[in-house]
């Protein structure tokens, strides 16, 4: 099985995009630890996964929580060889209108909690003699997409960080790289609702003419990304969107 024998901590890994990516790294042979502040959806993918998957309920913005979800993989599963830190929340509004607590918000649950658990893993990774890490980018930002301010801000954070750390561990053997997805994900259901125009530009905008599929599209790139069938990639960003941005 193309993940056999790993061991993944997966942020946001009970619903939407994380709960796909849970889902499919167990079928393909991981051991998951997903932390969410869903517990309804935690045991769920509990229940789906038998003892392959543990819910770990938890803030992700938290330096404990990133810590308590490396110590259970350790503890549970014998060791620790990949992170994909997917979790991120945000408020979708209008630059002058962006509060501080919408500001905070993005930033502690996306590129804070991108930060905490790479450096909660980054000891185990190294004594393992290496693993991958994968966090997640968004179209958003590489666009400037209207209304998305914190979350673009947040988002390209996180692809800055990845590329330098990409740079500094990869004499350790640990791969750092990042996947934008489009997806239609709950989260975006509710955004086109709030905001159907810009929905409907965004549809638009994809050459395969459709948002992607959180499982089928999202999750296999991730897997792959995990994977030794990337074993020379690191400080990458992979588009999962139907070809809706282009990086050059």
């Amino acid at each position: 099985m193309q993940l056999q024998d790993q061991v993944v901590v997966v942020t946001g890994g009970a619903a939407g995009i994380g709960g796909a990516v849970s889902r499919v790294l167990v079928r393909r042979g991981a051991k998951v630890v997903a932390v969410d502040i869903d517990a309804d959806a935690g045991a769920a993918l509990e229940a789906d996964c038998g003892g392959d998957a543990v819910f770990l309920a938890g803030d992700v913005g938290a330096p404990e929580t990133a810590e308590a979800a490396v110590a259970l993989a350790v503890e549970r599963f014998g060791k620790l060889t990949g992170v994909v830190n997917n979790a991120h929340a945000s408020r979708q509004v209008p630059f002058v209108d962006l509060t501080q607590d919408v500001w905070d918000l993005s930033f502690n649950t996306g590129f804070n909690a991108t930060r905490n658990f790479m450096l909660a893993a980054y000891s185990h990774l190294k004594a393992a003699g290496g693993g991958s890490i994968v966090n997640f980018g968004s179209g958003a930002a590489i666009v400037g997409q209207p209304t998305q301010g914190a979350y673009a801000s947040a988002k390209e954070a996180i692809r800055g960080l990845s590329r330098v750390v990409a740079n500094e561990w990869a004499r350790d053997n640990i791969r750092v790289n990042l996947v934008s997805p489009m997806a239609l994900t709950e989260g975006v259901v509710a955004w086109s609702k709030a905001f159907p125009d810009l929905y409907e530009a965004s549809r638009e905008k994809v050459p395969m003419g459709r948002f992607g599929d959180p499982e089928t599209d999202v999750a296999p790139v991730v897997a792959f990304l995990l994977s030794d069938d990337s074993v020379y990639m690191t400080g990458q960003t992979l588009m999962a969107d139907g070809g809706a941005n282009k990086i050059y």
